[in-house]
């Protein structure tokens, strides 16, 4: 590991053992990740909708799902949660609470705290109980502290290019696994590298057009806040090769909270954890875990999942905080998931 990213890894590992954040007014400005509000998209134009309250719970045949965890932090102890075991139970129950199973489950990094292999045992453990049993994982920058991602790679990446990035198919769909913390840049940024990037051109180029792309990191892929690494210094290089593509979602992780973006084409979107909230972009002198009080925890964790009802149409993506749960719609007036009022 440089010198340059063991300082940085450091840095952050003291932030995130410095659990004495007070927020006042935090959940206020925070309020609405907590909603519930459905995106839809088509050509990269969003719309926006309040969940129904009283919708049947049924699933569509056809409809092509998946869900999005995120930041487990595995091994993770503090007052801002002393036991992260317990929520991401919770999260799978949560999953395997959906009308409609998913097709599999989408991981954005963090899956442990300190890159120990029995943080990585307990939460493949916990995870075989969720519905979907297809996992597919991009690394967090705790998963590669100790080895420079060799661990990461024996276990969840075998069959990956370079630091573990690749793609596959699904019922018409193109998914990009990247990988964005292994080069960590001035403040924390991401960073995807030539290698990456190179291979991820050619891995597009045989691609329709009208194909739906959704890619996925762990550190957002846009500059959501460069102050605290909260973005990917060679993002704009990796976007410029989905131009020409109608539909593309952009998935990551890293800040622990809900924040959707649209940019022509493209659809960014950030999930909960399921571990810890952080400070919203700039509430905070740095990021890190917050506490709040422990009635609040379970609405500021959670997960995500993305409906396709058909290729041809607007895709859904609904967050779904931990507490308790009621049905909601997309945009066509199907039921989708379940979320939090």
């Amino acid at each position: 590991m440089t010198d340059k990213k063991q300082d940085f890894v450091d840095q952050k590992l003291q932030d995130l053992n410095n659990d004495g954040i007070d927020r006042r007014g935090f959940l206020k400005c925070m309020a609405w990740a907590g909603t519930g509000l459905v995106w839809t998209m088509s050509g990269g134009i969003p719309v926006s909708r309040a969940f129904a309250k009283n919708m049947e719970r049924h699933a569509h045949k056809g409809d092509f799902s998946f869900v999005q965890i995120s930041d487990s932090h595995m091994g993770f102890n503090k007052p801002a949660n002393p036991d992260v075991v317990v929520t991401l139970q919770a999260a799978v129950d949560k999953i395997n609470g959906l009308a409609q199973s998913p097709e599999f489950l989408l991981h954005t990094g963090d899956i442990s705290h300190l890159s120990k292999q029995e943080q990585f045992d307990n939460v493949d453990q916990i995870l075989k109980s969720a519905s979907a049993k297809d996992v597919f994982f991009v690394p967090g920058e705790h998963d590669v502290l100790d080895d420079n991602g060799k661990s990461y790679l024996e276990r969840y990446g075998k069959s990956a290019q370079g630091a573990g990035w690749y793609s596959f198919d699904k019922k018409g769909v193109h998914f990009i696994g990247l990988v964005n913390v292994m080069n960590l840049k001035a403040g924390g940024l991401g960073s995807l590298g030539g290698e990456q990037l190179e291979w991820m051109e050619k891995d597009v180029k045989h691609l329709k057009h009208s194909t739906p792309i959704v890619v996925f990191a762990h550190i957002p892929l846009w500059s959501v806040y460069p102050e605290w690494g909260w973005g990917t210094d060679d993002s704009a290089r990796a976007l410029s090769y989905l131009k020409r593509f109608g539909s593309v979602s952009v998935l990551n992780g890293h800040i622990h909270q809900v924040m959707q973006k649209v940019e022509g084409n493209v659809t960014f979107h950030t999930a909960m954890s399921t571990a810890f909230p952080q400070p919203a972009p700039g509430a905070a002198p740095s990021p890190g875990p917050m506490k709040v009080e422990t009635d609040q925890l379970k609405k500021m964790l959670g997960l995500a999942s993305i409906a396709y009802h058909d290729v041809r149409h607007p895709i859904a993506v609904t967050d779904l905080p931990l507490d308790n749960a009621v049905a909601s719609t997309g945009a066509d007036g199907r039921p989708a998931v379940l979320v939090s009022p």
